[in-house]
């Protein structure tokens, strides 16, 4: 499989690689490519929480000198903590910090199932869903599987969330919301979900996403 390297950015365009022998023209290493897009959706924070969570595995001197996530992913690679066929504790990391989002992209590592550039999000309505889908787990609770089906989310795919969080809400809530994500794909907007809320007369719900999403675009401008 050819895994074409994710955005850094609105605005960021990847240069294309030279061939590499026994690959196709263009092809790049596509675990690097992985560990490329999960770097660039780490917050500064996310970064401090991934560090912290490493140090037994690269000492604290050594944690206190990485500033980006690519360069604690390198400490990592050398170590033999990940690897392309080892991504257990790459996963684990990225649980402990909350970024189902970023762990998804994982899980499509390993079933083959990464998209293609023209079919990813825009890196700003990435943002918009994240903070989106903490309001809804945190606020609509067992509502959750009315909404999933506004959303047009299949049984299949609920009834998956259902039996691998049933013993916590507001993960199973997350994972149907990050379900969703993933099968929409590019199509996934924070605009479909405030609606959806709407037709659930969980109007409340869909004011507070709103307030959360404008003082999130506030901050950016």
């Amino acid at each position: 499989m050819d895994f074409v390297c994710g955005e850094l950015g609105q605005d960021a365009q990847v240069p294309a690689a030279g061939p590499v022998p026994g690959a196709g023209p263009c092809a790049v290493d596509p675990f690097r490519c992985l560990l490329l897009s999960i770097s660039s959706g780490l917050s500064a924070a996310d970064v401090e929480e991934v560090k912290f969570l490493c140090r037994d595995k690269i000492g604290k001197g050594k944690s206190e000198m990485v500033r980006v996530g690519l360069e604690l992913f390198d400490m990592l690679m050398e170590r033999r903590v990940i690897a392309p066929d080892h991504l257990e504790f790459l996963k684990d990391l990225l649980r402990n910090i909350r970024r189902g989002d970023l762990l998804t992209l994982v899980e499509q590592f390993e079933q083959g199932e990464l998209q293609a550039p023209e079919d990813q999000q825009d890196q700003h309505e990435k943002r918009l869903l994240k903070v989106a889908f903490e309001v809804i787990r945190d606020n609509v609770g067992r509502d959750w599987k009315k909404l999933m089906r506004e959303l047009g989310l299949p049984e299949v795919k609920l009834d998956k969330v259902e039996l691998a969080y049933r013993y916590n809400l507001e993960e199973m809530v997350f994972q149907a919301l990050q379900e969703w994500q993933k099968w929409k794909g590019k199509d996934a907007k924070v605009a479909d979900l405030i609606k959806a809320l709407q037709r659930c007369n969980l109007r409340l719900v869909a004011d507070w996403v709103e307030e959360r999403l404008s003082q999130v675009n506030s901050e950016t401008k």
